[in-house]
């Protein structure tokens, strides 16, 4: 029998929002909040953050403040 309360993100998942500031790449386009490796299990749904012309932008459910660098 599986646990229900048992959560299905990888061990070494980074808690979901558990920085206010982040740097992002290119690589990391498109910007979505949460991010891949993020624990989504306890997070808010999927928001895709619109950070090309600005370089910088603010996740309008968490408050998580993204950067992009090059």
């Amino acid at each position: 029998m599986t646990d229900p309360t048992a959560s299905s993100a990888p061990q070494n998942a980074e808690q979901a929002n558990a920085r206010q500031r982040y740097v992002v790449g290119i690589k990391d386009l498109p910007l979505s909040c949460p991010l891949p490796e993020m624990a989504l299990w306890n997070s808010h749904p999927r928001v895709f953050l619109p950070i090309e012309a600005e370089r910088e932008c603010q996740c309008p459910y968490c408050g998580a403040h993204f950067v992009l660098e090059e």
